[in-house]
């Protein structure tokens, strides 16, 4: 009885669904384009951040940043021993990589199972 509708809510709510959904998959197509897909949903991500409605939609642009910079993170730790071993470092990003489509398949089977995605312990 205590329905409150708003106009428009539910339009934006399916563009905000959809707009999820081609970020997730700008992520995972970045493997095809040297990253800079991941770039490109890192910038929209930042910049519809301060109009997400609910914590799901937080948590999903949260897992996805998080995922983008601890990505970067071990890539750029690990540069020295690919610039210096060709082995190990191919190795490392391999793994590095492996992890990066783990964390965003993941969200995104999360965010279609409308499942929130953990927030790190602290």
């Amino acid at each position: 009885m205590n329905d409150v509708v708003i106009p428009g809510a539910a339009g934006e709510q399916d563009g905000l669904r959809t707009l999820t959904h081609v970020l997730y998959g700008l992520h995972l197509l970045s493997w095809f384009s040297a990253g800079i897909f991941s770039v490109i949903a890192m910038i929209i991500n930042y910049v519809k951040r301060p109009d997400l409605p609910n914590d799901f939609y937080r948590s999903h642009y949260r897992w996805q940043a998080r995922s983008f910079w601890f990505t970067l993170l071990w890539l750029l730790l690990t540069l020295p021993l690919y610039l210096f071993m060709w082995f190990p470092g191919a190795a490392a990003w391999f793994l590095i990589g492996i992890w990066y489509l783990y964390r965003y398949i993941r969200g995104w089977l999360g965010y279609a199972e409308n499942r929130t995605m953990p927030l790190p312990a602290n």
